[in-house]
């Protein structure tokens, strides 16, 4: 199979594109990338529509062995850079796209500026699609490869078999990765049931994110929440970013693994323009919370796609980089000829 051959997979890395939120009603939650700011430039920076799925990577990325033809790929959302394997290393820079040829290995080490990056391939990875999207949601084993997480002697299957060859392109705007401000939140909708004080106190005082933490959502560190009428509740739909306080009061911050529905009071929801920066969370990272209004979320996303559209609009030619491998297996000297003078 033509693709990328896994040789060691790092941390659990899952196929994701933007997600089936069109099928909650069934039951069936959204998944797709926790960052999907990351993932819609990284599709853009090799050519790809929005919504292709891309490997995403989490404390630990993979080696891969190309296997296509030519590929063309592109690392965003950390600054580690794409090492590729060979007597005669190199190093792609995070946030250019590349091409690479069979053979070549290249792997992805160690995330430790992020809680998310991920690896966009031009064309996109080629598995079944689940519900319209290609997602992995591991709990139900649908969507990426046989439904789980990617491991080692995988082969995943890429759209295209080769790719033709053009001038690189690098994201030079990072300024979408430079927002550190509170994390906007809606109140309710059972804000009634918790006490007036617990949510004063939930933002007026800062929070860290736990190690309890994966793709359904990161528990919080920090203030415990009383309740004013219990904490159970009839279970209704649950949106990404909803933050659930169950008995012991301390909040629970969903993401895109969230189940559909749930019998835990919703104190509010984090607005999806603040969503992806919650993807970007590691264990211990210190987050602080903002009321606001639907009317200022909804413009604050509107403010977020017309970031997005700059961003990818500013794309620049990429800076050399050199692959000596290449450069060595094409002999472009063979011999020195001197002059008929000589």
């Amino acid at each position: 199979m033509s693709g990328l051959r896994v040789m060691s997979a790092g941390f659990a890395p899952t196929v994701q594109d933007l997600g089936r939120p069109h099928v909650q009603n069934l039951g069936v939650p959204p998944s797709g990338a926790l960052d999907p700011v990351a993932l819609r430039i990284a599709n853009a920076l090799v050519g790809n529509p929005p919504d292709a799925a891309a490997l995403e990577l989490r404390v630990m990325g993979p080696t891969l062995e190309v296997t296509a033809e030519a590929i063309r790929i592109a690392l965003v959302g950390t600054a580690a850079p794409i090492e590729l394997l060979a007597d005669r290393p190199a190093r792609i820079p995070a946030y250019e796209s590349a091409r690479l040829e069979r053979g070549q290995r290249f792997r992805i080490g160690g995330l430790s500026d992020t809680g998310v990056a991920y690896l966009a391939v031009e064309g996109g990875i080629d598995v079944p699609a689940v519900y319209g999207s290609r997602s992995t949601y591991a709990r139900a084993r649908i969507g990426g490869v046989d439904g789980r997480p990617v491991a080692g002697g995988d082969a995943l299957p890429l759209a295209l078999d080769t790719v033709p060859e053009r001038e690189e392109r690098r994201c030079a705007d990072l300024s979408w990765l430079d927002e550190v401000g509170p994390f906007r939140v809606v109140l309710g909708p059972q804000d009634d049931y918790i006490t007036e004080a617990s949510i004063k106190r939930f933002f007026a005082e800062g929070y860290a994110a736990s190690r309890e933490a994966d793709r359904m959502g990161i528990r919080l560190d920090g203030p415990v929440l009383e309740h004013a009428r219990g904490h159970d509740i009839v279970s209704d739909g649950i949106a990404t970013g909803a933050i659930q306080v169950p008995g012991n009061g301390r909040p629970i911050v969903l993401l895109a693994d969230h189940q559909t529905t749930g019998g835990y009071p919703k104190l509010g929801t984090v607005i999806s323009a603040d969503v992806p920066r919650l993807g970007r969370l590691r264990p211990g990272d210190a987050l602080r919370f903002e009321r606001i209004t639907v009317a200022e979320a909804e413009a604050l996303r509107r403010v977020l796609e017309q970031r997005i559209a700059r961003v990818i609009e500013r794309f620049e030619p990429a800076r050399a980089w050199l692959d000596e491998a290449a450069l060595y297996r094409e002999n472009l000297v063979s011999g020195v000829v001197g002059s008929a003078e000589d």
